[in-house]
């Protein structure tokens, strides 16, 4: 199997990666970051929600990785969904992690009445070169379509949770049907 897969940008993201969903602030995220690039692992997930971007850019740096060789996932929190408020989000957001670009940003969740104003946002951002890929997590597909009818851009992927009993068959092949990777997460 390929460790990567090739986004519809071009990006390629790791298979694998460590997520920090519920790590607490500080030294422990930094150590598990750093400890999980020293294994191997070269894609990190979080989000502003999670209240680790700081503890997880840090341990980028510390780590001694090349920034190019680590792929960085955040997210657009719901509270901060709409254009103007998507643009002073993914800055906030770049600016706790403390690094150049993010590899992949996602809108969190549809939020309605404001997820279209959103991606729009994160279009921008990613024409501007500052997010590799544009995606969104926890669509299905009434949200997908009624995006990909305004998109300028496909998503490049949809972080949605899978397991053998919610296996979400629906959302993955329209995701497939338009270029976009179902990135799946475990719980």
């Amino acid at each position: 199997m390929e460790t990567t897969v090739r986004l519809n940008t071009g990006a390629q993201i790791p298979r694998i990666g460590l997520g920090v969903f519920q790590a607490p602030r500080g030294e422990e995220t930094r150590a598990a970051v750093r400890a999980a690039l020293e294994l191997g692992y070269r894609h990190v997930d979080t989000a502003r929600i999670y209240g680790n971007e700081t503890d997880v850019g840090a341990a980028i740096r510390e780590s001694g990785v090349p920034r190019a060789e680590v792929f960085v996932t955040t997210k657009l929190w719901n509270a901060d969904q709409g254009y103007d408020s998507a643009r002073r989000a993914f800055d906030a957001s770049l600016a706790r992690l403390g690094l150049e670009w993010i590899d992949l940003y996602l809108i969190h969740w549809p939020v309605p009445r404001l997820r279209l104003e959103s991606w729009r946002a994160l279009e921008e951002i990613h024409a501007e070169g500052r997010a590799r890929a544009i995606g969104v997590s926890n669509f299905m597909p009434k949200h997908l379509r009624e995006l990909l009818a305004v998109a300028k851009t496909v998503p490049a992927a949809n972080q949605v949770e899978t397991s053998p009993f919610l296996q979400q068959r629906d959302t993955r092949a329209l995701c497939a049907e338009h270029g976009s990777w179902w990135k799946p997460t475990a719980r």
